[in-house]
């Protein structure tokens, strides 16, 4: 799938400004390469190999690498394309990213295995630090909806334009799977 948005991405029909079309592949290949998402999964299996508990700033870096970078360039991407500033969407992007994680590490607590459709508990089984076992369920669960208000507050220039985005904020802190 990586190598197909690439090749999506590469093709006239994309763009037609080539400058466009490099910029996203370039973009698109830091956010899932080594200054992204293969660098949050590196530092994640470092983590669980040298057996060392991460604090919440290394949990919170790690995140934006793992799960974050992809999402960040996936809300930039349209605007890019659309020859606009990116910045709205890239704080919105930033906040979401963080939501997600925090909502997916509440999930593994309080979930039910099949309607999450994975294995719940196996971060504490494998005792592992997470944004619930540093901040605690409580305090996880109002993290997460503050980064919900900082996302759809990032979208205000866009007015009820933006609905559709802030809609996908709240989704991912009430989802249940």
């Amino acid at each position: 799938m990586q190598t197909l948005a690439f090749d999506l991405l590469a093709d006239p029909a994309c763009a037609s400004d080539p400058a466009v079309r490099v910029a996203l592949v370039a973009s698109l290949a830091r956010a899932s390469g080594a200054q992204g998402m293969v660098l949050g999964q590196a530092q994640d299996i470092a983590a669980e190999t040298a057996r060392r508990l991460l604090n919440l700033e290394e949990i919170s870096e790690l995140q934006r690498n793992k799960t974050g970078a992809l999402i960040e360039w996936s809300a930039q991407a349209g605007a890019v394309l659309a020859g606009e500033d990116p910045s709205a969407l890239r704080r919105y992007a930033q906040a979401l990213g963080l939501a997600f994680q925090i909502a997916d590490d509440i999930l593994d607590v309080e979930g039910d295995a099949a309607t999450v459709g994975k294995a719940t508990g196996k971060d504490a089984d494998a005792g592992k630090a997470t944004f619930v076992s540093l901040l605690g369920l409580e305090t996880a669960k109002a993290r997460a909806q503050d980064l919900v208000v900082q996302a759809c507050d990032a979208l205000a220039p866009f007015g009820n334009k933006a609905d559709v985005l802030k809609d996908a904020a709240h989704f991912v802190v009430t989802r249940k799977k």
